[in-house]
């Protein structure tokens, strides 16, 4: 499971829904894969609006990984400044796109659990496939 997914879930309980706390899911006990793959500037550009920032530095604190800066990266930042051109093919990414490459896209949790910060209910995280199945009670 990539970094990047953890972005995008919150808990699944009902009485969770509404609870700031519910989101991040704080990876526990995780084991990190990395596997490396080109970076892909388009995508970091288009998916770096839709980052909630403060959530990508709470995991990367919390899973030891170096510490993210207070604000978020601008697209500008993610492109050399003399590699700005209209053919996106072109562009030489920074090492600000680099990183968060590396973070977001190559580090994955391998084995695990994600915890809620609300309700404290773990999800198992296991080859890389976090089970989101509930027990009957929860639902």
């Amino acid at each position: 499971m990539k970094l990047l997914t953890l972005n995008f879930l919150t808990c699944a309980i009902k009485t969770c829904k509404g609870s700031p706390a519910s989101f991040p899911l704080h990876p526990r006990d995780s084991e990190l894969e990395i596997i490396e793959t080109d970076i892909n500037l388009p995508f970091l550009k288009n998916i770096l609006p839709r980052l909630t920032w403060d959530a990508v530095r709470t995991i990367s604190t919390e899973l030891g990984l170096p510490e993210l800066p207070a604000t978020a990266p601008t697209r500008e930042d993610l492109v050399e400044p003399s590699s700005t051109s209209e053919d996106d093919a072109e562009e030489v990414p920074t090492q600000v796109a680099k990183d968060l490459h590396r973070l977001l896209l190559e580090t994955c949790v391998k084995e695990g659990k994600l915890v809620c910060g609300c309700c404290e209910h773990e999800y198992q995280v296991k080859e890389g496939v976090a089970n989101f199945l509930l027990p009957g009670h929860l639902v």
